[in-house]
């Protein structure tokens, strides 16, 4: 018989089509610096991290140093971003409706990041108190520790659990827990080695949209 599986969700690329978004927040506000050429390509190489490294990764890659004072520029133009224009990923919310089981959202945004994403795409109830930040660990992905500490507080093992994330960083996190990691490709940010990345990270399977993700899901004994 099919049993429920917690299931962790990733929750920017993952339930919120949010990466694009992300993207030209950091682009703006760098160029309102005086920092320009932070590019979509450079913030696709710190997908899945939380912002404090995604700013040293873009230090590594452009030299650019964003002062540390203006931190919250970077999360007011993004949260201007969202609540003009985010959206769900393409049928997430019938996914989540049928889904049995725990479940969570593990992610490397801040607490009140990851809250407004859920509730103006209308995923909140979905989820409850269940939402986990790297804020709340030691280290962001690709560190397992905001996966083991999720599987913590749902008091399940860990080993029991499914991730599903976007990015490698994200995926190598999961298989470091001792999870399986499944990747998803279907938010606006995919790119044509996006699958490949994913597998060479570790991820079991990867699915470009929902319904893939439900027949997977089957396929490893999990109601869907």
């Amino acid at each position: 018989m099919a049993r429920a599986r917690p299931i962790i969700f990733d929750c920017d690329g993952v339930l919120v089509d949010s990466e694009p978004l992300a993207a030209r927040a950091y682009e703006r506000v760098y160029e309102k610096h005086g920092m320009p050429g932070v590019d979509g390509g450079i913030i696709a190489q710190c997908v899945g991290m939380k912002q404090a490294d995604i700013i040293i990764r873009i230090k590594e890659l452009t030299g650019h140093q964003f002062p540390a004072a203006a931190d919250g520029d970077i999360w007011a133009e993004t949260k201007t971003l969202f609540s003009q224009e985010l959206k769900p990923t393409p049928g997430i919310a019938a996914f989540l409706e049928t889904l049995e089981g725990d479940r969570c959202v593990a992610s490397s945004s801040s607490v009140e990041r990851i809250n407004h994403s859920l509730a103006i795409t209308g995923l909140a109830g979905f989820f409850g108190n269940a939402i986990y930040s790297s804020s709340m660990v030691k280290n962001g992905k690709p560190a397992p520790d905001i996966f083991l500490f999720a599987a913590a507080r749902m008091s399940v093992n860990p080993g029991d659990c499914i991730v599903i994330e976007d990015s490698p960083f994200g995926i190598q996190g999961a298989v470091a827990a001792g999870m399986t990691a499944i990747g998803y490709t279907g938010g606006g940010h995919t790119y044509p080695e996006h699958a490949a990345r994913l597998m060479a990270a570790g991820a079991d399977f990867v699915c470009a949209d929902w319904h893939e993700v439900s027949r997977q899901l089957v396929g490893l004994g999990v109601p869907a």
